[in-house]
Order: C-alpha cells, then structure tokens, then sequence
C-alpha cells in the first residue's frame, strides 16, 4: 500500500546526518565533533521558573499565539539586541522551535510550483519542509562567494515562479553572517519583488566580532520579511522546544491559522522557561560566546597549521572543512571514523554543494577538541 502515501513524504530522504548517525552510532572509541547543539546547561533560573510554573498548575493550553507576557518579553528582547520592533499582540507567534516555525510559514506562503531560493551548503532541514508545501528548493552555490548568498547571486536565480528567498545566518554548518552593507544590497534587490523574505536568526546571539544585524530592521522589506529565532542556541534550551516568529500583521494572523491547526499552541511549561529566559536572563549567552570564541580560534589554528581548506566561521559553532582527497564526503567520513575513531558530519547532507567538505562542531570543552584536533593531526600523517 505504498502507493497511497503522499508522494511528497514518500519522495523524502531521511536526512544524511541521521544516516551516517546510524551507521557509527555501535563503534567503539569514537570521539564525536558532531552535535548541533549547546553543550551548556539550562540555566539554573530558568530551570526553576520551569518548575514554578508546574507548582502553579499552569499546565494548560495558552493562547494559539503563546502567553502574552511571552510574546511582550520577545519584542523587548528583539528590539534591546536587534533594534527591530514587533507588535506583541499581532506580530509575533511562539512555536514549538524554530522547526515549526519555518514548517508553518512555507506551508501558508507557498503553493504547488512555486521556487525557493536558498544557499547551498545549507541546514538540511528547509528543503523537505519546501516539497511538503509542493514547492521547489532553488540551490544557490556559495562556495566561491565564502559561503554567502548575496544580492547578486539571488538575482542570477529569480525567475517569475520565485516566492521566497531563506537567508539562515549565521549559518549551520559554515557559521557565516551576512554584514549589515550585504543585507542592505539584499533588501534593495528584493524590495521591489512579490517575493518573502524568510530569515533564520536561530544563532543570532552567537556572532564574535561583530554585530549581528536583523534583515528586520530594513523598513523598506518589512512586509515581506519572516524572521525566525528562539532559545535553543541562545539559552541551551534545544529540548524545551521554544521559538519564535515575527512578521507583519497581515502576513502573521494567515500563519497563525496553520500554526493553531498543526499545534495548538507550544508547551505551557516551556513558555514560562522562555519568559525567564528573555527576561531575568538577557545575557546568558554571554558566557557561552566567550567559550565559543575562545574553541573556535584553538581549531582554527590547529586546522590552518595542517593547511586544511576552511573559511574562518562569524558565529554559531561549526567549522566546514575540506580536506584533500578524491573521496565523497560519506566515505571520507567513515573513513575518519573506521581510521582515526573520529566522527565528523559529511558535507554532503548538508546539499550536493557540501560534496567534498565536512562539519566539525566545536560545541565541546577544548580537552575533547584537542583530542579530535590531535586525531585528525595522525590521520593527515599517515596518508
């Protein structure tokens, strides 16, 4: 009875980092630069607002769009760090992550045929979400422009079918950024064009040395923009599930539509930890910026004295890399692991412009990335 799935779900791949998961998940011995996520603990504070919340009994449904002290806490948190302004009662939607959030903006902005511009090498998580909506994922190769998708690029890959351009950055899994002088180019190519404009901000406050500016500060692309964010990555809250979506009011209560259907509304426990989060714990972040800086510049030289091909990341915690060899991304990184007991994601899942490179994450104390960086050192020795 195959045939009676949708085709579009039948026509999905399970994602390339979950394969090569799979297949080293039982080898021994492995040390993992893998994982996509904070290797920082929920903050106390937040943890007990969490559990206030429970002794309290506030344990049921919220408003579709979330509490409304939640939804005020993140328009003051995105206007104090990004100097962008939001109506808390009809611009901003709290999602179950910024998965869901990305999930239900394509599924309302998007019908069958229509295009999606998007950078390659990307986060492998938007092109699924594209063809369940019945669109088509437009790569844009990156990789001679350092990773940045651009006014220029965007231009050479509109045509009359383009509905939506996904700008993520920093970037996963090259933890690039985009300049204020860049976004503006971008804002002025699109500003004229019946086309959305779909950031993804999640790593926001993770940028080192410099500021990470919000395409939502553009007035003149306003109502064409989506911005999406959370406080996964800021507040290493991946598993509390909270995100967040702003956009204009005409464009927001079409969203909330899709979002009431598909969730109801995110957890009510996990909103009271947001709250605190955005609230009480403004600059959290802070503190994991500085160990981020401080593993990214220890990899970075380590990788720049073993001559390995990179590009230095502006935020996030990755390192995309390219060492040499004749060798799919796949192989080479089972290789990496069957050799040198270590696991680095293929570049491969993240788009067939990723062919080639691999991701390192450095989401991990500087003793565990010495010893990966010591393990990649003898698998380059022995070649």
């Amino acid at each position: 009875m195959n045939h009676l799935i949708n085709s579009n779900v039948r026509n999905l791949e399970i994602s390339g980092i979950r394969k090569f998961f799979n297949l080293v998940a039982n080898k021994e011995d492995v040390l993992s630069l893998t994982i996509g996520q904070p290797d920082f603990h929920t903050p106390d504070h937040v943890k007990e607002a969490a559990k206030r919340s429970i002794d309290q009994n506030l344990t049921t449904y919220t408003h579709n769009a979330g509490i409304p002290t939640l939804r005020y806490a993140i328009a003051d948190f995105c206007n104090q760090k990004y100097n962008i302004k939001y109506d808390p009662d009809n611009e901003i939607i709290v999602t179950v992550g910024a998965s869901q959030a990305i999930d239900i903006t394509l599924r309302t902005i998007i019908q069958t045929g229509d295009e999606v511009i998007l950078p390659g090498p990307v986060y492998p998580g938007y092109e699924p979400l594209i063809r369940l909506a019945g669109g088509i994922p437009i790569y844009v190769d990156t990789r001679e422009n350092g990773f940045k998708l651009t006014s220029d690029l965007i231009r050479k890959h509109m045509t009359k079918r383009t509905k939506c351009v996904i700008l993520p950055y920093p970037s996963n899994p090259t933890g690039i950024t985009l300049t204020r002088e860049e976004l503006q180019a971008i804002a002025t190519e699109l500003q004229e064009e019946d086309v959305f404009i779909l950031a993804d901000e999640i790593y926001s406050e993770l940028v080192y040395e410099q500021e990470h500016v919000s395409i939502g500060t553009f007035s003149e692309i306003r109502e064409k923009t989506i911005i999406i964010n959370g406080v996964s990555k800021s507040h290493s809250m991946t598993g509390w599930r909270i995100g967040f979506l702003l956009a204009p009011e005409w464009l927001t209560k079409h969203i909330l539509k899709v979002h009431q259907y598909n969730v109801s509304c995110a957890s009510s426990i996990s909103q009271y930890a947001a709250l605190e989060a955005l609230t009480n714990g403004l600059h959290d972040s802070n503190i994991m910026k500085e160990n981020y800086l401080e593993r990214r510049d220890y990899v970075y030289q380590r990788l720049k004295r073993l001559d390995i091909e990179v590009i230095k990341p502006d935020g996030a915690f990755y390192f995309f890399i390219k060492l040499p060899n004749t060798k799919t991304s796949f192989e080479l990184a089972v290789e990496l692991v069957n050799n040198a007991k270590l696991a680095l994601v293929p570049g491969d899942a993240f788009s067939s412009f990723g062919q080639g490179y691999l991701r390192l994450s450095y989401a991990y104390s500087l003793e565990t990335l010495q010893k990966g960086m010591d393990r990649l050192e003898q698998y380059l020795e022995g070649k």
